[in-house]
């Protein structure tokens, strides 16, 4: 008998309930300054859940995929958020372009770093990589988007790419977003270039130097760490 979205809804509510120790609630809900209810389940004790859920819950296609995704979503709690974005990772061979909707969604209605940052790198991030004449147009619109998480997402997905990356594109969305004020996306124009600077270090120092005066003081510091550390400070 085929799993169903159900089926995996109640056995990740029931491995939370059962890790859940309320005296981390309000910790945890300060710390990521949000109202929303939690378990009180750690990063670890997460991580073992989520292991167990990959391996007993595998979609047998797509639209089995997205549906256990968007059922874990709804749920209430912001462990359940987690399994969502798990799940969703766990099984690569489904992280495609076909479902940027999904992930745009998820970006949307999540709206902060916790949520967001790992479905921007990890989920988007491998699909444009992955299938860059497509998705290299979806963020070039993303960029420009009203929220600021799509906008932050856009930047994010660069990261991790290595010697893959779309030099061109990442340095023209760091310099388009670089007038913004916003904490999150200036923290996140000089994420995505620090992580560049361990594959290219002197093509970032170039940017660093020629742009010093566009770039937040912020992004500027974020992004040059590395090269600081391995003594090429711009």
């Amino acid at each position: 008998m085929t799993d169903t979205p159900a089926d995996l809804v109640r056995f990740v509510q029931a491995r939370l309930k059962a890790a859940g120790d309320r005296a981390q609630v309000a910790p945890m809900q300060a710390y990521l300054k949000t109202q929303m209810p939690f378990y009180g389940v750690q990063r670890p004790a997460q991580v073992t859940i989520f292991r167990e859920m990959a391996r007993r819950f595998v979609p047998r296609n797509r639209r089995a995929y997205e549906a256990g995704v968007r059922a874990l979503w709804a749920l209430p709690h912001r462990e359940e958020k987690y399994a969502a974005i798990d799940y969703a990772m766990a099984h690569r061979g489904l992280i495609t372009a076909a479902s940027l909707g999904l992930y745009e969604r998820l970006v949307r209605e999540g709206a902060w770093w916790d949520l967001v940052d790992t479905i921007a790198v990890v989920l988007v991030g491998q699909t444009l990589v992955n299938e860059r004449p497509t998705v290299r147009r979806v963020i070039q619109r993303w960029i420009d988007d009203p929220d600021l998480w799509v906008r932050r997402t856009a930047l994010l997905a660069h990261n991790r790419h290595k010697h893959k990356t779309d030099q061109k594109q990442l340095f023209s969305h760091c310099l388009r977003r670089a007038p913004e004020k916003e904490f999150f996306i200036r923290k996140a124009i000089g994420w995505a270039l620090r992580q560049y600077s361990y594959s290219n270090p002197a093509a970032v120092r170039q940017f660093l130097r020629t742009h010093r005066d566009r770039l937040s003081p912020l992004s500027f510091r974020e992004a040059a760490r590395q090269l600081v550390r391995a003594g090429l400070a711009p």
